[in-house]
């Protein structure tokens, strides 16, 4: 992992070249000054993003004039517009195009569903305090920070302990707070502000708790994400598509989550908008019929293995990835596909982009693979979307702890002689024998495989008890016979009665917005060559404003002539903002693509105009009854620039 840290900065494209070129521009470096670290030059870029995206209003710390709050920040009007486009064509390339259902749920969840689906008891990250002013750190974060501090800055590091910190950074998502707090303790690792001595880590639950209702009796929380709204509808859901399988539900929404130490701007906040999709599914069958629609796809894959050796990620096909084992099924790729293929049509660089496999120790026990599209940023790779196939466990927690069953069915053209095993744990006795564990001792039992229950069952009747691994324990427990039933009946069944698979596709719509501002961010010297430029290449697609226009001077007629595409413009649905001020066309234009706008018309006649595109620079002439559905035409993406320029006569900038 730590060879792609090392190589990351050289692994964006000659695209965004521009981008290293302003890290050494006059704004932000002398000759006189000493060459920048690559670090330095990130954070100078990063800061140039920073500061433009505020002062043009893309997003601003929110209750600004109060101080702000660490981890919320609101969207300025260029801010909501992008947001709300990506969004447009998330439920355009997702929803409609998948045929899915869509569903909003409260954001306000009762407590009893979220104990059922472990979040009350495990959504926790644990957190050290500054034992003299109380300020709270997350553990995890501060011993990563001290690692790849030391990795990157002491260059009288051993070889041997530069081995142990990227270990320990391979592996710090499995530690326990006993190991973190022995690591903290073991490199000194103090307050980052204030150099005080910290607490012992201890868990805190991420979730805002709230009670619904005057009384308080009903506990409630804010949603830490917004898939169980779905999982609990499940039962109506399947219903209302015909009860068959396979079958999608999606969902945007608010989510919530109370970090210890927000920071990252947009990468780590409090408030996030979140679009997740639960893809149920037979999990005796989980092809795709539209697979190869993206099985021919080419992108960066970095499976565990390659991660746990030290090698790069490789490009590989998606039918390659299914084919050799690497993802699992024909259904989490084409899913993988299909982010891949959103993704890159937004603007994210394609070798920026990268899907990554989560190690054993990052994977829930319930996951059976787990992909997450990480996009490289100045603050390095960013988990964006993560592609998670979640197995059955969510259905059948809410169903266990509802007692309401959340099945589907497979009906039998004839009927089938099947064998059916029973476990019956014998509560009572497991209780006295294992006390406060005894609960996890009987799930396991549950939901034991046949052929685990079968040599069990032959173990307790040859010798009495039987060696049995309780992996929510971590630890083989002995079973004896009075504790639980296991048999094998034989009866005729009409039908199979099953729990569907989940497999879920996560995007956090923040991060996506913040990373595509920074790969469509660039500078370029102004005309007349003195400063520099800053322009977002956003494609029309998700443009805040898809073009401007300009009267050139300020003139009656040309503002009427303005003021008549205006109007065009709005019977056709394009966005766009009328500039009438008395500055320069060149400033005008600057400002223009400081906000990504990918289109301006200049209005400098009664009879034609000159269209301008922002990143090439070229103009073209064309008629005030014409420029309407030009500009339609290239912002729905049915016709390309190139194509406009073969039509229409060329101008000079």
């Amino acid at each position: 992992m730590e060879v792609l840290k090392r190589r990351a900065f050289s692994l964006w494209p000659p695209s965004s070249r521009s981008c290293v070129a302003f890290f050494t521009s006059k704004a932000y470096s002398t000759v006189s000054s000493p060459p920048r670290t690559e670090s330095q030059n990130r954070e100078a870029f990063r800061q140039a993003v920073v500061n433009t995206l505020e002062r043009r209003l893309f997003y601003i710390p929110s209750f600004k004039i109060y101080g702000g709050v660490a981890g919320l920040y609101d969207y300025g009007p260029p801010g909501c517009a992008v947001k709300a486009n990506i969004l447009a064509f998330w439920r355009q390339h997702f929803v409609l195009e998948e045929n899915m259902l869509e569903v909003d749920c409260p954001c306000v969840t009762p407590g009893i569903v979220l104990e059922a689906s472990g979040h009350v008891d495990k959504f926790t990250d644990l957190m050290v305090k500054d034992e003299k002013t109380g300020a709270c750190h997350r553990a995890d974060h501060l011993l990563k920070d001290f690692c790849k501090d030391k990795l990157e800055k002491d260059h009288e590091l051993s070889a041997e302990k530069a081995a142990e910190l990227r270990h320990i950074l391979a592996v710090l998502n499995d530690f326990s707070a006993d190991e973190l707090c022995a690591k903290i303790k073991e490199y000194s690792i103090t307050a980052p502000d204030t150099k005080n001595s910290l607490s012992n880590p201890y868990p805190f639950n991420l979730m805002f708790q709230t009670s619904i209702g005057p009384s308080g009796s009903s506990p409630g929380y804010m949603r830490p994400e917004t898939a169980q709204g779905i999982f609990v509808n499940f039962k109506d859901l399947y219903y209302y598509n015909g009860n068959k399988l396979p079958f999608a539900a999606a969902q945007i929404g608010q989510a919530f989550r109370n970090e210890i130490s927000p920071r990252q701007g947009l990468l780590r906040v409090r408030e996030f908008t979140l679009a997740e999709i639960e893809h149920f599914v037979d999990p005796k069958d989980k092809s795709f019929p539209k697979f190869s629609e993206v099985s021919d796809l080419e992108l960066f894959i970095f499976p565990r293995e390659d991660q746990m050796s030290g090698q790069p990620t490789r490009r590989l096909t998606i039918r390659e990835a299914v084919s050799q084992g690497i993802i699992d099924n024909e259904t989490l790729g084409y899913y993988i596909g299909r982010v891949y293929l959103f993704l890159t049509q937004l603007g994210i660089a394609k070798d920026r982009l990268r899907f990554r496999q989560h190690l054993g120790n990052e994977m829930a026990h319930y996951s059976v693979d787990c992909w997450d599209a990480e996009i490289e940023s100045s603050y390095g790779w960013v988990e964006c979307v993560g592609i998670t196939d979640r197995s059955a466990y969510d259905l059948q927690a809410h169903a266990d702890r509802s007692r309401v069953p959340l099945v589907a069915y497979e009906k039998y053209e004839q009927p089938r002689e099947v064998e059916k095993l029973t476990v019956l744990p014998v509560k009572k006795e497991l209780g006295l024998a294992f006390k406060g564990d005894h609960k996890m001792v009987v799930k396991a039992l549950e939901v034991m495989g046949k052929k685990e229950a079968m040599e069990m069952k032959a173990s307790l009747e040859d010798k009495g008890e039987a060696a049995f691994r309780v992996c929510a324990l971590n630890k083989v427990v002995t079973i004896k016979n009075s504790m639980v039933s296991i048999s094998i009946e034989k009866r005729k069944e009409h039908q199979r009665v099953f729990t569907p698979s989940v497999i879920e596709p996560s995007f956090g719509i923040g991060r996506i917005i913040y990373c595509l501002y920074e790969h469509s961010f660039y500078t370029r010297p102004s005309k007349c060559g003195d400063e520099q430029v800053n322009v977002f290449r956003f494609p029309p697609l998700v443009a805040p404003i898809k073009c401007t226009v300009l009267p050139l001077i300020q003139n009656q007629e040309y503002e009427e002539v303005a003021k008549q595409i205006a109007k065009s413009l709005k019977a056709s649905r394009i966005s766009y903002k009328i500039d009438v001020t008395g500055t320069s066309i060149g400033k005008r234009y600057a400002r223009t693509d400081e906000l990504g706008v990918p289109f301006a018309i200049t209005v400098d006649s009664t009879s034609s105009v000159t269209v301008r595109e922002r990143d090439s620079k070229q103009q073209i002439r064309v008629n005030v009854n014409e420029v309407a559905s030009v500009v339609k035409q290239l912002t729905d993406g049915s016709v390309r620039w190139g194509g406009v320029l073969l039509r229409y006569p060329t101008r000079s900038p």
